[in-house]
């Protein structure tokens, strides 16, 4: 007997709040999470009380049980989160959600996630403490403390052995903001980027430049998740998922810069689980929707995902080749967390499901395969692939 989510499950709804730069929420972040549930579900016309089932990642604070009961659900069946791995959750997210439907433990999921830096703590902000234990006693006392800098080091390497250019990250930065300027929900729309801009600004921790690093925002984002046979009874056009996993290779987890495979974004042993559930191998794809916490982890990412070979990064990310319509792979044509939102990477997902029902605002032409890496460099890290009725 075939295990698989492919095609059981559809997503017929998606919902955000407005995103605001960090610190700059005028809600709380529960409420933040109620507003985004509540526009999935208006989105595919339901009552939120119908909802039984609640999927989110990255330690989100908004408990199920509380949402439930402020959203009035008749039945909670399923709360679950996913560990670790902060944005790589994304799509472990969706997995979850996709299984519990799959097996008959729920019969409508949202996914979710809410952020509101301004009211907790800050993702990548190096500790303030005395005393450091654990992992960080190997690295901190040397000065290594962020994400930036931690994740700097793996991408330096990477771009040493395959000979990759500064351009090839630009490139990245540069589709990205291009494409934030026809999304008006984007944190920088209005705010394009150039070249010269890219290559003037600071340095953060080289190879990334200030316009290499997402951003810090607040707000939320949910998916409405039901059963296959009951995509046709929801207004938009339905798109299914074709393949969810997520995972990480041998030692992945070694947490002082001493796995095995060091310069990697950590897809090699998902990915071909990926294109197997779904059937489908990377030239099906139609666009992407690539993690960025740095550009460096979207090139390793396209890498593992095997659109483009480690030796050829430098002919393969070009603005053109990145950016909808035409271009030979687009990405993040919402924005994505450099120039739409950083909301942990669920944005992606919810740009994926507009690519498929032709609403995206830098859409590709009739497109039937949307791709999701969530991560990178993290572990675990997750992706998804979402397909229209014609590839079922």
């Amino acid at each position: 007997m075939e295990r698989t989510v492919r095609g059981k499950v559809a997503v017929v709804g998606v919902g955000e709040t407005p995103y605001y730069k960090r610190g700059q929420a005028p809600d709380p972040e529960f409420k933040l999470a109620l507003k985004a549930i509540i526009a999935a579900c208006k989105d595919a016309q339901i009552s939120p009380k119908s909802v039984d089932g609640f999927a989110s990642f990255s330690n989100d604070r908004s408990d199920p049980s509380r949402l439930a009961n402020a959203l009035g659900c008749d039945d909670l069946r399923f709360s679950n989160m996913q560990w670790g791995g902060g944005g790589g959750g994304g799509s472990g997210a969706v997995a979850n959600a996709a299984a519990a439907i799959a097996t008959g433990m729920a019969e409508c999921v949202v996914v979710f996630r809410a952020l509101a830096q301004g009211q907790f703590g800050r993702f990548g902000q190096g500790p303030r403490s005395n005393v450091i234990s654990g992992s960080g006693a190997f690295t901190v006392p040397y000065g290594l403390m962020s994400p930036a800098q931690s994740f700097a080091m793996k991408v330096t390497r990477f771009m040493h052995d395959h000979g990759v250019n500064q351009e090839a990250l630009q490139a990245i930065s540069l589709a990205s903001y291009h494409h934030a300027q026809n999304n008006p929900r984007a944190v920088m729309h209005g705010r394009p980027l150039s070249e010269e801009k890219y290559n003037e600004s600071r340095w953060i921790v080289e190879p990334f430049h200030l316009f290499d690093c997402c951003q810090e925002n607040d707000g939320a984002a949910a998916m409405v998740l039901v059963p296959a046979e009951r995509a046709k009874d929801f207004p938009h056009k339905p798109t299914y998922i074709l393949s969810a996993v997520s995972g990480s290779h041998y030692r992945a987890g070694a947490s002082v810069h001493n796995t095995p495979d060091y310069a990697t974004s950590t897809f090699k042993t998902t990915v071909p689980r990926l294109y197997d559930m779904a059937k489908l191998g990377p030239d099906e794809v139609n666009v992407a929707q690539i993690y960025e916490n740095f550009t460096g982890g979207v090139l390793m990412s396209v890498v593992e995902h095997n659109f483009c070979e480690p030796d050829g990064c430098n002919e393969f990310f070009t603005k053109e080749n990145l950016t909808a319509p035409g271009g030979k792979l687009p990405i993040n044509t919402s924005g994505g967390n450099l120039a739409e939102c950083y909301m942990h990477g669920l944005g992606l997902n919810i740009e994926a499901v507009r690519q498929l029902r032709g609403e995206s605002s830098n859409q590709v032409p009739d497109p039937d395969v949307s791709l999701v890496a969530s991560g990178p460099m993290v572990t675990p890290v997750s992706s998804s692939i979402y397909g229209s009725e014609a590839t079922l």
